[in-house]
């Protein structure tokens, strides 16, 4: 079964998204999947700039490439800012995509991104559930040459969707996160990543 990265797009102590992404690595390991959950709090990464780069790139960054190379399939939580997904997670793909110049690896700046099957999660305490962050994520992920699952689940009023534990309560949602879940897993398997 190949490797699955789940993180958000969000660094929030009570984000509903980080919340999304560990029930569904929960659903992951208990589909047999080996699912790492990546908090990108853990990389100290600089808001992206060109001269900054020209001096060098971040060592978190290319800690992060290197990450994101090694897993076949991603589940990314997408939170909702202004009807778009985060400047966190646009700023984390701009510096996880632009080459490394003169690098062995990374001087291919698609390199991180390139054939990974993604399945887009979202969660909201508004009725859309953050669907229209992954509208916008959608077109970012495939020009950068992902393949997007079909299924996608935005998890709407989601401030009561996870129990103490923090699973999903609702059948019907674990069902949704499930099933995007699985086609990452499967596509991924099928796709030789």
């Amino acid at each position: 079964m190949p490797q699955l990265l789940v993180f958000a797009g969000s660094t929030r102590q009570q984000s509903l998204n980080r919340r999304l992404a560990r029930a569904a690595a929960d659903i992951a390991r208990n589909a047999g999947a080996d699912a790492t959950l990546l908090e990108l709090s853990d990389f100290d990464i600089p808001l992206y700039n060109a001269d900054l780069e020209s001096q060098g790139t971040p060592a978190d960054v290319v800690r992060l490439k290197e990450v994101l190379q090694a897993h076949a399939g991603w589940i990314v939580c997408s939170p909702e800012y202004n009807g778009s997904y985060t400047a966190l997670l646009k700023n984390t793909i701009d510096w996880a995509s632009s080459p490394v110049a003169g690098h062995p690896v990374w001087s291919d700046g698609t390199l991180p991104f390139r054939g990974k099957v993604v399945g887009m999660l979202s969660a909201s305490p508004g009725g859309l559930g953050g669907l229209r962050s992954q509208s916008h994520l959608a077109p970012l992920l495939l020009n950068l040459e992902c393949w997007l699952a079909p299924q996608a689940f935005a998890l709407g009023h989601a401030g009561n969707a996870f129990d103490e534990a923090g699973s999903l309560v609702d059948p019907a949602h674990h069902g949704r996160v499930r099933t995007v879940v699985e086609q990452v897993l499967w596509a991924s398997q099928r796709l030789g990543r």
